[in-house]
């Protein structure tokens, strides 16, 4: 056998595993999807040195993320806005970055989460670490970075098997991914997490919809609301002074600019809601930041156009998600709270 049959054996080999690789996922019911990381954000964060004053940028956690559908925003303004939202993270880094290291005058929606914006100032914390670390991939990436995460988008798009995640999602089947689930005993001692599986799609512009399994499969969201319950189990408690006060520094700076900034309280519901209200009372975290801001704010229980039920307690599915973004943009116009509403 020569070289060249020897090369054609091996090519046909490797085309044959990978394409049952390939089936067995998809039998198992995963599809493509494009991995919400860093370079994802770091793309969209690039387009800021494009946008005019008109334009609007949306910052805040996963809430922003899931219930801002940036096309429904599109067919009510005629713009789309820029998504930088970052799930599980204080909004308060992206929005320094925003405020110090660029030239927008624009509008900015900040997603206020109570348990992510009022969570911590402290640079190792994951609330603040999270945001920070894709702030600095953006300033620091290189030409080969850039060049790696192009490429890799069209298999992303197309291949069950490229469905790694930086999120270390439960149901990842990256190599890496079935090798963490094995586990042999608990040695730590520490409680065990609970399984926590994606249950996002993601789009290139990062505009994020709650699977359809999410909505509809109680078994299924009660597993991700399990995992709300871990978290709010072993948060610390907020650091309310210190996350306004730096929050509340950047703003003047962005007013100062011309820059207009708009706060949405986004929905969440059932035993979550009931936990965000006793340890976050409104009163004394919503209420003092918008008195202290002084800006357009809009909370979702204040409108019963914007009151949806959450599947999983804390986002809105695909079709609420889009309703809730026709309706919040219908008050904000109303408000005159941007600076290029649609007329027609």
């Amino acid at each position: 056998m020569n070289l060249k049959q020897s090369l054609l054996i091996a090519v046909l080999i490797s085309a044959v595993s990978l394409g049952a690789w390939e089936g067995y996922w998809r039998s198992q019911g995963f599809y493509p999807n494009i991995d919400d990381n860093k370079d994802l954000w770091a793309v969209q964060r690039d387009k800021v040195k494009s946008l005019t004053n008109d334009d609007v940028i949306l910052i805040g956690s996963s809430r922003v993320l899931f219930d801002v559908q940036v096309d429904e925003w599109e067919k009510s303004t005629g713009r789309k806005p820029l998504q930088l939202a970052s799930p599980g993270s204080s909004p308060l880094p992206i929005f320094h970055d925003l405020v110090e290291k660029t030239d927008f005058k624009g509008t900015i929606l900040v997603g206020v989460t109570p348990g992510l914006f009022f969570s911590t100032t402290y640079p190792e914390a994951s609330p603040w670490k999270r945001p920070q670390t894709k702030v600095d991939y953006f300033h620091n990436r290189t030409y080969a970075q850039q060049l790696n995460h192009y490429i890799s988008l069209p298999l992303q798009s197309n291949l069950v098997m490229m469905s790694g995640s930086e999120e270390e999602w439960s149901d990842d089947i990256d190599l890496k991914a079935l090798l963490g689930r094995i586990k042999i005993g608990n040695r730590t001692g520490e409680p065990d997490f609970p399984p926590f599986y994606n249950f996002n799609d993601t789009r290139v512009d990062r505009n994020t919809t709650m699977t359809e399994r999410t909505a509809k499969d109680t078994a299924f969201a009660n597993s991700i609301k399990r995992v709300w319950g871990f978290f709010g189990k072993s948060a610390p408690p907020p650091d309310k002074k210190s996350t306004m006060a730096f929050f509340l520094k950047d703003l003047e700076k962005f007013k100062a600019k011309g820059g207009k900034v708009i706060l949405v309280r986004c929905p969440s519901s059932g035993m979550l809601k009931k936990g965000e209200d006793m340890a976050f009372p409104r009163a004394t975290f919503w209420d003092e930041l918008v008195k202290q801001a002084q800006v357009k704010s809009y909370y979702f229980e204040d409108y019963k156009q914007l009151q949806f039920d959450c599947p999983e307690w804390s986002h809105l599915s695909a079709p609420d998600a889009r309703k809730f973004t026709v309706e919040l943009l219908k008050i904000i116009n109303a408000d005159n709270g941007l600076s290029n509403p649609k007329t027609n």
